[in-house]
């Protein structure tokens, strides 16, 4: 398995090789022998050269992943190279309205665009408050705001439809 593994600015290449009780890691040009057992749910106990760390994965609700390693925390995004060429292919053909929906039930804080307006891939376009946290919606895809659903200050569900991109 290859993973591009983005920490920060900086971009990593880790492969992984099943063996038998570990696993052979080969972080950019560097080998090393793991051995890691998942002990709770997105909680990893490494053992890398005879030292042991606790490894912690956190999900914000805006798609952000934090590692937390000791105490110490890092933005992290993890790409399959090849998954990530199939999405980037599909999205760029993708043809028709994309919603941008709500991913949890919240209050609508903020509209960032406004009917009509050109949003570029990854903009964003609303902000939902759920559980005392903000999060920022962003647009599917490039185009143009074809329908506003909400309000500001106004009630959501899960999946309901916020704003229309064409």
């Amino acid at each position: 398995m290859t993973f591009n593994v983005i920490v920060g600015e900086r971009t990593h290449r880790l492969e992984l090789l099943k063996r038998e009780g570990s696993w052979l890691a080969k972080l950019d040009d560097h080998e090393m022998e793991v051995d890691a057992a998942l002990t709770a749910r997105d909680v990893i106990s490494v053992l890398i050269g005879g030292k042991a760390y606790e490894v912690k994965r956190e999900r914000s609700l805006n798609g952000e992943t934090h590692m937390i390693v000791g105490s110490v925390r890092y933005a992290v995004q993890v790409e399959d190279p090849r998954s990530l060429r199939t999405r980037r292919a599909v999205a760029a053909h993708a043809h028709g309205p994309q919603n941008v929906t709500a991913p949890m039930p919240g209050k609508i804080v903020r509209i960032i665009v406004s009917k009509g307006q050109e949003v570029e891939q990854g903009e964003g376009v609303v902000v939902i408050e759920a559980m005392k946290m903000q999060n920022l919606l962003k647009s599917p895809k490039q185009g143009k705001v074809q329908h506003i659903a909400v309000v500001e200050g106004s009630s959501v569900n899960a999946s309901d439809i916020l704003v229309v991109i064409v």
